[in-house]
């Protein structure tokens, strides 16, 4: 197993020397100029990729490339550029015929403008949780929420912050989440178990996130007068992909449905075939960059870990162990840094997942609290790295930079505050062991 693979340090700070590229070429490029728009995800991604391939040194140059390519090419990957193009079909289709300008008209005349993004955090929440999955949610709600934004005259990356903390906040709790299928699979406890562990955790983030939004919420006179009413037909494209979101539809035929009922309402409302097939055609180009960045991101994270980056990292920090509460802090760092190396929360998981469950069982961390520190620390670097699926699908939908939402990613941020407290009070009490 990769785990076992004992790696020197010269060799493991190598392999981990292309994420250093890319945080040095991109954010630290970035800061120092002022500005993140500047200096493109792709590019920094680039230069780190072309050094981690180079690192390869005993290989032939085709054999380099070609564990870039597989790690690139993995179905996972395929199936979320899929999922992109989807994406973005439908968010330029409904935008271009009128349904997201009339969803943003009934959402600003049904909630007071004060407790739309408190809203849209809710109703991330219950959307992820039902359906499992923040990539879904994120697709079902940012559009909407760019929309919004747009028309009260409010911040976008604000408002799509709402929605991405509220993604991860479902995603971690859900019971069909692919996250807690790995993470009690791996730990050998009952969903149900990890669930009301979890629950303690971020329940509490989630309420002081709410609070945080009703404090911070959208001033009232920035809210749009006199707009004309739209057809109630260009309302049912996103009432659609919601509630098939909600039913826990899976997210490519939710947005199969979505494309279809916004092409029947465009041509009840008068647009032509040939003008939606170019609207469809322009929303898939717009998704080339975000492609490209996640093809990048996954070759260069499998040739991280063909050197030995993970597996250094799993011994690292594995050394120190001591206590319940070391215990505890291992694995969640320890799934937290394999997140930061993966850029997926899933396979960090269950990478982490066999050495998480012998270090609980050698300090006497219960199972369900194992599971939650797996699950919930993987959700927290996820949804703030800015190379991460959601992040980059977000921006991208949305328009705005991967990292201008992290100012105000609230739930994530208080999220590490209740996980760092769990574990420092070793709560909650009912998942210790006796």
């Amino acid at each position: 197993m990769e785990n076992e693979v004992r790696v020197t340090l010269s060799r493991g700070l190598l392999a981990l020397s292309p994420m250093a590229v890319f945080l040095v070429s991109y954010v630290a490029v970035s800061l120092y100029i002022g500005d993140f728009y500047k200096m493109p995800v792709s590019v920094a991604l680039a230069l780190a990729s072309v050094w981690a391939v180079a690192l390869c040194r005993r290989l032939p140059l085709l054999e380099r490339i070609e564990i870039f390519s597989r790690a690139a090419g993995h179905s996972n990957i395929l199936y979320m550029i899929w999922v992109f193009v989807l994406a973005g079909a439908f968010a330029n289709l409904a935008r271009e015929t009128g349904a997201v300008d009339a969803t943003v008209q009934l959402t600003l005349s049904t909630f007071p403008l004060r407790f739309v993004v408190p809203t849209l955090f809710v109703a991330a929440c219950f959307i992820s949780m039902a359906v499992g999955t923040s990539v879904g949610t994120v697709v079902a709600l940012t559009p909407l929420a760019a929309e919004i934004a747009h028309a009260s005259g409010g911040g976008t990356a604000f408002f799509v912050a709402a929605v991405l903390g509220g993604a991860f906040f479902g995603d971690n709790l859900s019971f069909i989440s692919d996250t807690t299928i790995a993470s009690t699979r791996s730990q050998g406890c009952d969903m149900a178990d990890k669930f009301r562990a979890n629950l303690w955790i971020c329940l509490p983030a989630a309420l002081a996130t709410l609070l945080l939004y009703l404090v911070h919420g959208v001033d009232a006179a920035a809210i749009p007068a006199g707009a004309e009413a739209a057809s109630a037909w260009l309302v049912v494209p996103y009432l659609i992909v919601i509630v098939a979101a909600c039913m826990g539809v899976n997210v490519l035929l939710t947005l199969s449905l979505g494309i279809l009922a916004a092409m029947i309402a465009g041509a009840c409302t008068g647009h032509g075939l040939v003008a939606m097939a170019g609207y469809l055609g322009t929303g898939i180009d717009s998704m080339g960059s975000l492609i490209v960045v996640t093809l990048l991101a996954a070759g260069l994270l499998g040739v991280i870990k063909w050197l030995g980056g993970i597996a250094f990292l799993l011994q690292s920090l594995t050394r120190f162990v001591g206590g319940v509460r070391g215990a505890q802090a291992a694995i969640a760092v320890l799934v937290g840094l394999v997140n930061l190396c993966t850029a997926n929360n899933t396979v960090a998981i269950i990478t982490v997942g066999s050495i998480a469950r012998r270090i609980s069982e050698r300090y006497g961390v219960s199972p369900q609290k194992a599971a939650s520190l797996l699950d919930s620390s993987a959700c927290i670097v996820q949804s703030l790295i800015p190379y991460g699926a959601q992040a980059l699908l977000a921006a991208s939908l949305a328009g705005i930079s991967p990292v201008a939402s992290i100012p105000y990613l609230y739930y994530p941020m208080l999220l590490a505050v209740a996980v760092a407290v769990s574990i420092i009070f070793r709560l909650p009490r009912s998942a210790r062991l006796k």
